[in-house]
């Protein structure tokens, strides 16, 4: 069984913690630092760890927040010199979000040093909330820097909907300050700060479906093969919901002439066993046409009512009169994201995001 991920956060960190800011600030109490920081540490969740690790450095650490700022700087790892790294940088962010708003360039300079050695995306969110155009005229250099995790913090913390982190309510109704941003990433020699760009659009994608369908319309011709796949990622909320100017942008047309035929490989399926299917696909009419093929499955809930979850399939081309024949083995087994309860489920087909073919089976736990 995995690893709970609150315990990346353990005394031992504690101990890091308070080793390298000692050695940086000589009036540092070591030891109420450790007491504070550890005291029922692990009853805590992850973050409640975090921001218990966070107070006990408001408490300890000089309230001048300059002062504050040169002590973590200089813990930081430089040259051949170790110093703070990895989770316990968490609580790091946390401080500099809470202490230094009122010393903006100081803190987002401190942030963008701290980010190779674990992200400040989740530090540099309160100074966006806090003055959101000063903030990204900051973060918009970055776009440019030497560093790949640097440039990866400009699109990953200016996210509107990141995962675990304060939500930015301001980009969530208007996100077009951080387009110029995403626009001058999406070419980034690495995948990782690539992957972020395509994420933040996804998310965009979630409140302003029709924004991020024409961005990639605006971006798609010509496109390297790397930004293709970008693209693509970027989109795939849109491919999903079957969203027209999404689905025209890679291809993905009409659905006239397009028949389908869908047989389960049985009706009743046992909770830890596969629902197998096969699909049937013909292009009757004249022309080329350009699929993609999805499935989603319509879980039964706990009052009755069916929760669907869309699946990715594959994508053909079918030429005038080509039938194909395709099947698939959906697992239907324990998952930490969901909770199954027998009963009558529903698979759909999705073509170009549109339902074509449907089936019930009855799922049935021991």
């Amino acid at each position: 069984m995995a690893e709970p991920l609150k315990n990346l956060l353990h005394a031992g960190v504690v101990l890091e913690l308070a080793e390298h800011l000692g050695r940086y600030a000589p009036a540092f109490d070591h030891d109420r630092f450790i007491a504070l920081a550890s005291d029922g540490l692990g009853s805590l969740e992850l973050m409640q760890r975090s921001l218990q690790i966070r107070d006990a450095l408001f408490h300890t650490l000089p309230e001048d927040f300059p002062a504050s700022a040169e002590i973590l700087r200089q813990a930081l790892p430089r040259d051949d010199t170790p110093g703070l790294t990895g989770w316990a940088l968490l609580p790091v962010n946390q401080f500099i979000a809470a202490r230094g708003l009122d010393d903006f360039e100081l803190s987002l300079s401190l942030l963008r040093r701290l980010t190779p050695h674990f992200t400040a995306e989740f530090g540099i969110r309160a100074f966006i909330h806090r003055d959101q155009q000063r903030a990204l005229a900051t973060i918009s250099d970055w776009t440019g820097d030497s560093n790949h995790h640097v440039r990866r913090l400009a699109s990953e913390g200016t996210r509107p909907r990141l995962p675990w982190a304060m939500r930015l309510p301001e980009l969530i109704r208007d996100p077009q300050p951080i387009l110029p941003i995403l626009g001058a990433l999406i070419d980034d020699p690495e995948e990782y700060v690539r992957r972020s760009v395509a994420n933040s659009l996804n998310d965009i994608a979630k409140d302003h479906p029709d924004l991020v369908a024409h961005f990639v319309a605006a971006h798609i011709d010509g496109a390297s093969p790397e930004r293709l796949r970008l693209l693509r990622h970027a989109s795939r909320t849109l491919l999903k919901q079957g969203h027209a100017e999404a689905l025209a942008n890679f291809g993905f047309g009409a659905l006239s002439g397009i028949d389908t035929g869908l047989t389960l490989g049985t009706s009743l399926v046992r909770f830890g066993q596969h629902l197998q299917f096969d699909l049937e696909i013909r292009n009757s009419g004249t022309a080329e046409r350009r699929v993609m093929i999805d499935y989603a499955v319509h879980h039964q809930k706990a009052n009755g009512s069916m929760s669907p979850k869309v699946f990715k399939w594959t994508t053909m081309t079918l030429e005038p009169g080509a039938t194909f024949e395709i099947e698939k083995r959906h697992p239907i087994r324990p998952i930490t994201t969901r909770r199954y309860y027998a009963g009558t489920h529903k698979l759909v087909v999705l073509i170009n995001g549109q339902p074509m073919a449907d089936a019930d089976f009855e799922l049935v736990i021991d």
